[in-house]
């Protein structure tokens, strides 16, 4: 039976579910792997701090180099998140041969091309699988199984924390305000959520996903990314009366050498897979032109499901006879001859505010026929004080298009109250 030394960068929640898992899952790994994991060191800030699992005090150190530079090291795993100091950390262990194992998607998504870097230059092995989705094997899936496959586009809920209040927002009619700050009280969300509400973590994994997915770097600053703190429930009441949910969607899709890659709240059909996505669950749906359309569903966040997905990562690791790294050039630049596109085409949701005169809604189509774009559902409720709120779905359109429209649009008369992208496919 072959032996892995083991350090650890980190032992918060995701250190302590690793642990409790190696322990817990050890006899079984023995038996289907042929191998045990030893954890000799775990780095820590305070070394008397009181954690969820009993990890022994004399394992735990408050010195860096105790786990990156100990050479009878094997494998180093990393959960202390944040892009620093864990890159540097990450980078100091493979520059020593050893294989690292994170899930850190901030890290990743903004230094990959200098981590693989470092790996391919020292031969060590690099592994992320615990960095975009917690448990759902997309990364495995994508670089593994899909390898006979052209992925051109792929909507995922890559981040538990939008869609839980989402998915509250939908189901109770409630405000944003009201459900984050549940969301925090039970520990869903951050007391700083800026990282999740404004779409950052989403637009980290999305840069991930979709490198992997079309074999072409995709860097984290060519994302566009709008977050959830102005979504209305009034929006979301609205899109359920036209059969539409709605989710914080990352999309990417390429077409040729265009690549679209985004992060934004999406009305998606009610029929659609995503849409049934609820509470703190992630998915991805994705197209390839040989497997067609397919999705994963499952935990994206938590210690239990996380430490799944890095404990799989380490037998992967140990089973293969030289490390594999990504397909495709890897630099912290867009992949040469690939260009990403600003007016990339959906259809729209927009609410208006409009005077209840004559003309007024030939006004607002008119605006929108100049550049090209047609109603296909309009809804009109009641005036109040001698304004009505008219509600309309645009057949397929560009962004470019539609925000020229709405510029021309909002006027003393009329006043643009939102716009959503919606996608149906």
């Amino acid at each position: 039976m072959r032996t892995v030394s083991v350090g650890f960068l980190g032992c918060g929640n995701i250190g302590c579910g690793v642990w409790k898992l190696l322990n817990e899952f050890k006899d079984d790994i023995r038996h289907r792997a042929n191998v045990e994991f030893d954890i000799r060191r775990i780095l820590v800030r305070d070394v008397h701090k009181k954690r969820d699992q009993s990890v022994p005090q004399e394992l735990l150190t408050t010195d860096v180099a105790q786990v990156t530079d100990d050479p009878d090291l094997e494998m180093v795993l990393e959960f202390m998140g944040g892009e620093e100091p864990a890159t540097r950390y990450m980078l100091r262990a493979l520059e020593k041969g050893k294989t690292v194992v994170t899930a850190n998607k901030m890290a990743l998504a903004l230094n990959w091309d200098i981590l693989q870097d470092a790996a391919q230059k020292h031969g060590s092995g690099l592994y992320y699988e615990a960095a975009v989705c917690g448990a759902i094997p997309i990364i495995r899936t994508t670089i593994d199984s899909l390898q006979a496959n052209r992925i051109e586009a792929l909507m995922g809920i890559v981040n538990g924390t939008t869609n839980y209040i989402l998915s509250r927002m939908t189901q109770e009619g409630s405000d944003y305000e009201e459900v984050l700050k549940d969301a925090q009280r039970l520990g869903l969300a951050e007391p700083d959520p800026s990282s999740d509400v404004e779409g950052f973590d989403a637009a980290y994994k999305l840069s991930i996903l979709s490198s992997l997915a079309f074999h072409a770097r995709v860097p984290f600053d060519v994302i566009y990314r709008q977050g959830i703190t102005q979504v209305s429930a009034v929006d979301i009441a609205y899109g359920k009366q036209l059969g539409y949910t709605l989710k914080l969607l990352a999309i990417a899709k390429r077409d040729g050498h265009v690549i679209d890659a985004r992060v934004h709240p999406t009305f998606i059909p009610d029929s659609h897979p995503l849409a049934s996505v609820n509470g703190s669950f992630n998915a991805i749906f994705l197209h390839g032109h040989a497997c067609d359309d397919m999705m994963l569903f499952g935990r994206g966040a938590g210690s239990a499901p996380t430490a799944s997905a890095v404990v799989s990562d380490m037998l992967y690791a140990v089973s293969r006879t030289e490390p594999r790294y990504t397909t495709f050039m890897n630099s912290n630049m867009l992949a040469p001859g690939l260009m990403v596109t600003d007016d990339w085409h959906c259809s729209f949701y927009i609410r208006l505010n409009a005077s209840d005169q004559p003309g007024v809604l030939a006004y607002i189509t008119a605006c929108l026929g100049n550049e090209g774009i047609s109603i296909r559902n309009l809804m009109q409720r009641d005036a109040v004080n001698g304004h009505a709120q008219i509600v309309l779905i645009t057949h397929d359109a560009g962004e470019c298009a539609v925000r020229k429209a709405l510029s021309a649009i909002d006027s003393q008369d009329v006043r643009v109250e939102s716009m959503i992208r919606v996608e149906a496919n």
